[in-house]
């Protein structure tokens, strides 16, 4: 089940031998869906062609989606989910060939469950950039060549109005709730400024009005790594062999943002100073339990996501700032008029909960409880994926209200 789930929605664990074994094979040169790869769970929607705020015109993009649920006569049932950096459409399911990994919501999403799919026609696309199916650097050109390098920077904004188009191919001009945690809470905090009237309810978990110095700068070191890999090559490496490609500086990125994704206490009380073996770390070659725990899911991560997808969207959520070209950060948030859950983790290191405080004390619509809703969790920014049972009662109460 470990190697199945994504190590973002479980709490962390020691790495058995046996998990060790499923490792064993060269990694792709690109854990990306690919065109022509079976679709699995996933529908496809081309998009109008979409001008940029760089001014540069991005044709013949799609979006891939999943849905759940049916939308009744009226379309007012319609929720739209938005997933974090590395997550993708697959909200709810079975891991599988097509879907490298089980549903990051599962126990949110389906029936009976606090988005309930017996009433809720729930819809959750993969976000532009990203390499599970949407347009993205490892997606096929107009010359039927790989974007790679070539693909162009992305905003957060470009990525919700890319989300915008996507909404009115599919038939769909107000969302009953449009709910994102992470990186996705950044594109549902935009669509509640940029298009109000397109949604009735907004979801604001885990995340921050502006990506700060100190989030840009932990970004920064993740590229880093990534682009100093000499099996990068500049973006290029789409041919390259099995093992040949920049899976090392991929999977130290990964590492690197799951330290920001864990709290402290829970990393020390999981593992302590815990051997990974019987032979010792203290200079006779072998490991901290915690030092394999960190190898493990770099190494598992390089086996779904793509090098260019990663510094794309990580740049994405650089540009995050809902004040830039708007009159700071209450005229921002005071043009958001659906009723709005803001939630903050107690943990969090990656984005702290004082970001969300901020948006919950400059949003004039009304707030569900009332106030910022805090999640007390000691599985920092990974708690709004891990805290089911906390999360999923916030969610009903927003989705009903």
């Amino acid at each position: 089940m470990e190697f199945q789930s994504s190590e973002d929605s479980v709490p962390s664990a020691f790495i058995t031998d046996e998990l060790s074994r499923q490792l064993v094979g060269r990694p792709p040169a690109s854990g990306a869906w690919r065109d022509g790869d079976p679709a699995g769970d996933r529908e496809f929607a081309p998009i109008p062609t979409l001008r940029l705020e760089n001014g540069k015109e991005l044709a013949g993009a799609k979006i891939a989606y999943e849905t759940w649920g049916t939308l009744n006569d009226d379309k007012s049932n319609a929720v739209l989910i938005l997933h974090a950096l590395t997550g993708d459409s697959h909200v709810v399911g079975k891991p599988s060939k097509q879907h490298p990994t089980e549903g990051w919501w599962n126990g949110i999403v389906g029936p009976g469950l606090a988005i309930d799919t017996d009433k809720w026609f729930v819809v959750a696309p993969n976000m532009l950039g990203g390499c599970q199916g949407t347009t993205g650097p490892s997606s096929l050109n107009n010359k039927g060549l790989e974007y790679g390098p070539d693909f162009p920077y992305l905003t957060i904004r470009d990525q919700v109005n890319a989300q915008k188009l996507f909404s009115e191919v599919i038939g769909i001009d107000v969302w009953h709730a449009i709910i994102g945690g992470s990186m996705g809470g950044m594109q549902s905090l935009e669509w509640g400024i940029k298009y109000p009237n397109a949604l009735r309810k907004l979801a604001v978990i885990a995340a921050p009005p502006i990506s700060t110095a100190d989030q840009i700068a932990l970004n920064s070191v993740q590229v880093e790594a990534i682009m100093t890999d000499p099996a990068f090559k500049d973006g290029n490496y789409y041919d390259a062999k099995a093992g040949f490609g920049p899976h090392r500086g991929l999977a130290l990125a990964r590492r690197m943002a799951l330290l920001n994704y864990r709290s402290p206490n829970e990393l020390n009380e999981r593992f302590e100073r815990t051997w990974q073996s019987g032979v010792s770390p203290l200079g006779k070659g072998g490991r901290f339990a915690v030092e394999s725990y960190l190898d493990f899911h770099g190494n598992k991560f390089t086996r779904r996501f793509d090098a260019n997808s990663y510094i794309t969207l990580v740049e994405a959520m650089n540009s995050h700032d809902i004040t830039r070209n708007r009159d700071g950060l209450s005229e921002a948030l005071g043009k958001i008029t659906a009723t709005t859950l803001v939630a903050g983790i107690t943990t969090d290191r990656l984005f702290p909960i004082e970001g969300q405080e901020k948006i919950a004390q400059g949003i004039k619509a009304p707030l569900v409880g009332g106030a910022l809703q805090v999640i007390d969790s000691a599985y920092g920014h990974d708690g709004f994926l891990i805290e089911r049972e906390i999360v999923g009662p916030l969610l009903t109460q927003l989705l009903e209200s």
